[in-house]
């Protein structure tokens, strides 16, 4: 799976009060009708209840220049360290939004489904936020790599 390269995303859940988040690459596009998304989520991680317990999750699409904040929360720190770096919202469902994401999906989960190691979890997009035209940050051969902006046709 290392050679499956895919954009790097912070996923959140709760509230500002109380926001849960980790960085996922294993996320990707379901249906435009109604637009859903999946998240793959490790039934071990120490986040995976916040997600269970809650009805909404917001997929943060970072930038080629917020790595460290992506190995932020991959990391051990706890939530409130995660969360003291960026500038954080919300949207229609109440989950965290990074400001500066290149693009928030903020969801209602619509189902779990449990498959091997990982719940899969399912969203509906209730609402977006775009953010600016930089270019993206992937993750491809354990490694990241910063992909440049090119412009629309």
């Amino acid at each position: 799976m290392a050679r499956l390269g895919a954009a790097v995303t912070i996923v959140t859940t709760g509230s500002l009060d109380e926001p849960t988040g980790f960085t996922a690459s294993a996320v990707c596009s379901v249906t435009d009708t109604p637009p859903t998304i999946l998240v793959c989520l490790n039934r071990s991680a120490r986040v995976r209840p916040a997600f269970t317990e809650n009805a909404a999750l917001c997929v943060n699409v970072l930038s080629g220049a917020q790595r460290a904040l992506s190995d932020r929360f991959a990391g051990a720190f706890d939530m409130s360290e995660r969360f003291d770096v960026g500038h954080w919202t919300t949207l229609e469902t109440g989950a965290p939004v990074l400001e500066e994401a290149i693009v928030a999906l903020d969801c209602r989960i619509s189902k779990i489904v449990e498959v091997g190691t990982h719940s899969v979890i399912f969203g509906t997009v209730e609402a977006l936020r775009l953010g600016g035209t930089v270019g993206g940050l992937v993750y491809f051969n354990r490694a990241y790599h910063h992909l440049p902006h090119v412009e629309a046709k």
